[in-house]
């Protein structure tokens, strides 16, 4: 990233949760923007811990474990060391680069990931992953998530299991009435989003009024999937990163100030 480059003062919604927005809004501080905190979704605790738990003790069982995001990652370590860590024989893989730094961060390097295609659709592409008939498969994920890794794996004569170690909650409203006033005093020039339900939480958050300013601010995309549910949703002014890194969509940002953006089609 262009270290010269400068946001020139734009008001950046970032709704990450809490404890994962500092370093983005860090960023935008850096380049010359104002970081305008909004989270739009919470990282709790499973309803029921038991049955990872009891998945983190037959973890020697498994051929491979596939960690689905970095809240995966932070989530789950802690427990599988208490259990003697990591066995010697299991692959790992990780969805997304964020997942694999985490990973990185707790001192695993090996680890499977696509080159550029950081979703789960890039990552069952992988030759590791074509091939998994008699296997045993752990996802290590939130509750609710997507089910194509669980489908796929299984159709391709796996036997998958799922070991939920956190949950996603959509934040109380907040303040409204401020973030509005500050939305028609054009002081948010943009907004980033990071997944699906992260998206769907701030709409909903936002209602009518905000929905309509939603729609027409130019609005940073993690991913393919994300563009087409803010698209469905109306968002007319939308801009892909590369990835969800925070790197990523301070580049697409930085893209933002320098370019005008066309609506979507």
């Amino acid at each position: 990233m262009d270290v010269t480059s400068t946001l020139n003062g734009l008001g950046v919604l970032v709704t990450r949760p809490k404890h994962q927005a500092d370093t983005l809004c860090r960023l935008i501080e850096d380049h010359g923007g104002i970081a305008i905190r909004w989270p739009a979704l919470i990282i709790a605790g499973p309803r029921d811990p038991a049955p990872a738990l009891a998945l983190f003790d037959r973890l020697a069982e498994y051929d491979l474990a596939i960690f689905t995001s970095a809240n995966a990652v932070e989530r789950a370590l802690p427990a599988i060391r208490e259990r003697g860590d990591i066995p010697d024989r299991l692959d790992i893989a990780a969805v997304g680069r964020a997942s694999g730094r985490a990973l990185a961060r707790h001192g695993i390097a090996r680890c499977l990931q696509p080159r550029d295609d950081f979703s789960s659709e890039g990552l069952l592409a992988l030759p590791r992953l074509r091939e998994v008939a008699g296997q045993r498969i752990a996802i290590v994920c939130g509750e609710g998530g997507r089910e194509l890794l669980v489908e796929t794996l299984a159709a391709r004569g796996a036997r998958v299991d799922r070991a939920e170690v956190y949950r996603r909650e959509r934040p109380a409203a907040g303040d409204i009435g401020t973030l509005l006033a500050r939305w028609k005093r054009g002081e948010i020039g943009a907004v980033t989003v990071t997944s699906g339900e992260n998206l769907r939480n701030l709409f909903d958050m936002l209602d009518v009024a905000g929905q309509d300013y939603l729609c027409d601010t130019p609005l940073i995309v993690a991913s393919d999937r994300i563009r087409r549910i803010a698209a469905e949703y109306g968002c007319r002014r939308l801009l892909p990163a590369r990835d969800a890194t925070d790197d990523a969509i301070a580049a697409a940002l930085l893209d933002l100030a320098t370019h005008s953006l066309s609506p979507a089609r």
